[in-house]
């Protein structure tokens, strides 16, 4: 329906351009100015002119979109639209994690590189940190991915003279830290999105070939499956790191990615627990044969039976012999195992012998590193 016609003359729809500009006329009178201005010459530029004006008055509108959007976005792409060469199910974390954190690093600014970004990790029974920047961090995810894309046959992120004892995560992440006077900026995203991005696309088309790797960290080593949730985990746990330095807000992983992420940390455990009793710093356990029932709750949960005998990748495969229950939301004890929370301070229940609860969530914290 189109608005009716005013009958008026050529002064009167002169004194409305202005009000048209501003698109405060009424229906009637824009109809009747528009329906004038390709007859007229002179009011067709005084309009052009006030409109170009108009334009001035606006405040710019900020381009940064609601921080959560992007990922929200990517997030469903990557569930509707599966790519022509599809990506493990075992490296889809780490695909998802990895392109969530380049949504948020895309979405700050210059300056933001730079704000202070403190790392936390468990060293015996002690929390102790690391200062860097949100360059520094990527930084450091960039190095430590390096020892996959070397399990690979790619490139080294340090450069093919790395020294072969060079393979710490944190001595790599220092190596890094110290080759430039200047701090890490912004320039640093590049390279560590497209190692990134080479990783996925090797194991997709290699998948068959390379599930069969072991990646080493020194000390110990992972298979590539685990390797990748690990680095997955990493991701997203110094993905918060960032946003809350910039104060940004930031979703925990899916839930299928969260539940492989505990399993991992699960499985882990009971190496974890005979390391500690070697150092001398497992106390009061219970007698061999016990396993303590860790539930996990919320999105990615379910049950594990931790064994407690301390041997690796051995854990009891029902509640028959659990001596103790531990509940914890998924996405705390997750942050438990990133060193992030005090075991103390992360189970929601517990049940049983107290000293094997305290021993196990003190495992948990023990799985962090820098």
């Amino acid at each position: 329906m189109t608005a009716a016609r005013l009958d008026v003359d050529h002064r009167a729809l002169m004194s409305y351009l202005g009000a048209w500009a501003l698109s405060a006329c009424s229906p009637e009178e824009a109809a009747a100015v528009e329906s004038h201005l390709p007859e007229c010459a002179r009011c067709a530029e005084e309009a052009h002119r006030l409109r170009d004006a108009v334009g001035l008055l606006h405040h710019e509108e900020p381009l940064d979109l609601d921080p959560g959007l992007r990922a929200r976005v990517l997030e469903s792409c990557l569930d509707r639209r599966p790519p022509k060469i599809p990506v493990p199910e075992w490296a889809a974390a780490y695909d998802t994690e990895t392109a969530r954190l380049d949504a948020l690093l895309q979405d700050i600014q210059d300056a933001e590189w730079h704000a202070p970004v403190r790392l936390r990790w468990f060293e015996g029974e002690k929390q102790v940190g690391r200062r860097t920047t949100v360059a520094g961090v990527i930084g450091h995810l960039m190095t430590v991915d390096g020892l996959v894309a070397v399990a690979l046959g790619l490139e080294d992120p340090l450069g093919a003279r790395t020294p072969a004892h060079l393979v710490a995560p944190d001595a790599r992440t220092e190596a890094l830290w110290n080759a430039s006077p200047l701090p890490q900026t912004r320039s640093v995203r590049r390279p560590w999105r497209e190692q990134s991005h080479r990783l996925v696309s090797a194991l997709s088309l290699e998948s068959d070939r390379s599930a069969a790797l072991d990646v080493a960290y020194g000390g110990y080593a992972l298979p590539l499956r685990d390797s990748l949730l690990d680095r997955a985990f990493e991701c997203w746990v110094h993905a918060e790191d960032i946003a809350g330095a910039v104060d940004y807000p930031y979703d925990p992983p899916k839930p299928r990615h969260l539940n492989g992420m505990i399993d991992l940390a699960a499985r882990m455990l009971p190496g974890v627990i005979g390391q500690r009793r070697q150092a001398g710093l497992g106390r009061g356990m219970p007698e061999p044969g016990g396993v303590l029932h860790l539930e996990i709750e919320g999105a990615g949960g379910g049950d594990w039976y931790i064994g407690l005998d301390g041997a690796a990748g051995e854990a009891a495969t029902g509640p028959g012999r659990a001596v103790a229950h531990v509940a914890l939301d998924g996405v705390e004890f997750c942050r438990l195992a990133a060193g992030h929370v005090q075991p103390r301070e992360a189970a929601a229940g517990q049940d049983g012998d107290m000293d094997a609860v305290h021993e196990v969530l003190l495992a948990a914290a023990s799985l962090s590193r820098m």
